[in-house]
């Protein structure tokens, strides 16, 4: 008997030194409660921050992160263009790896400062989301753009007769596809990119797996990487409004403004169905904020 009560005594004191590990990726309700609240919506207009330095610094840095976005990327489309053999280049791969390893390194730089979009796709989709005003997505779009045709600028300054005669990097919908295929490729591809931008950033996520360490920029830069293996066949890739407009007003040919405008709505249209999927359907933040809950998910 008296064995038999030190061993419940054991077991009573091994609970209490050491309770049952939770499975990764769970938590208690109270902790959920207690750790998460839903962000506010920001205004749609808020004038105090047109008086902020740091409104206009994270414009600059949103300028020179789509320069150095457009400068890398379109300088290895050149290279690849250049060569005359696909063995002695990086290829479509290596082009891909371009555009999604700057967008990860990029991301990783500005987001402290800017938020890292680099894309006005990707702001119109924040702001449907209400995580900036409207002023501040206008500020981004116009320096992403000045940005980008910065970039391709540059790259063209390096060797005009190159960069006219590989097209300039200017996506156009290519030969055998039509514009619905191409307008359909960029709405998909611009999801994908936005969908994974929303996941990535999640305040939820990040409360509820704040065990697990999540590099933020590094599934975006991979969902770039991977939409482009995709689509440059088809478009060339844009999911991009700025990094295309660049491009366009650079090499300033027929060519590059044919069909431009599917590289406007479609990612466009993309963000937009991102930003319904995951506010709506994956969070139900309407349904929650009508119900006056800011803290169950």
């Amino acid at each position: 008997m008296a064995g038999g009560k030190m061993q419940d005594e054991d077991v009573r004191v091994g609970v209490d030194r050491f309770p049952e590990r939770r499975p990764i990726g769970t938590a208690a309700e109270d902790d959920l409660v207690r750790d998460y609240r839903e962000p506010p919506a920001a205004p749609l207009f808020e004038a105090s921050e047109l008086s902020s330095w740091s409104f206009y610094r994270a414009g600059i840095a949103e300028f020179v992160a789509t320069f150095l976005f457009l400068y890398v990327t379109v300088l290895t489309v050149m290279g690849v263009s250049k060569s005359s053999s696909k063995c002695g280049t990086v290829g479509i791969q290596g082009i891909a790896w371009a555009f999604g390893g700057m967008i990860f390194a990029l991301v990783y730089c500005t987001a402290g400062v800017s938020g890292g979009h680099i894309n006005p796709a990707v702001t119109f989709g924040l702001l449907l989301a209400r995580k900036l005003s409207l002023p501040r997505a206008a500020y981004y779009v116009v320096m992403q753009c000045l940005g980008a045709v910065c970039g391709a600028g540059v790259v063209k300054a390096f060797g005009a007769g190159l960069y006219e005669s590989a097209g300039g990097g200017a996506n156009a919908v290519s030969p055998g596809y039509t514009k619905g295929d191409g307008l359909g490729a960029e709405i998909v591809g611009t999801f994908v990119l936005v969908y994974t931008v929303f996941s990535a950033t999640d305040a939820k996520r990040n409360a509820r797996d704040s065990h697990v360490p999540v590099l933020a920029p590094l599934p975006i830069g991979f969902a770039v990487f991977l939409v482009h293996l995709a689509t440059i066949p088809i478009t060339g890739t844009g999911i991009n409004p700025a990094r295309s407009l660049g491009a366009a007003i650079i090499y300033d040919r027929p060519h590059g403004w044919h069909g431009h405008w599917i590289f406007w709505v479609g990612p466009f249209a993309g963000a937009a169905l991102a930003a319904v999927y995951h506010q709506v359907v994956i969070r139900a933040i309407p349904f929650k904020a009508a119900a006056g809950d800011s803290t169950h998910y």
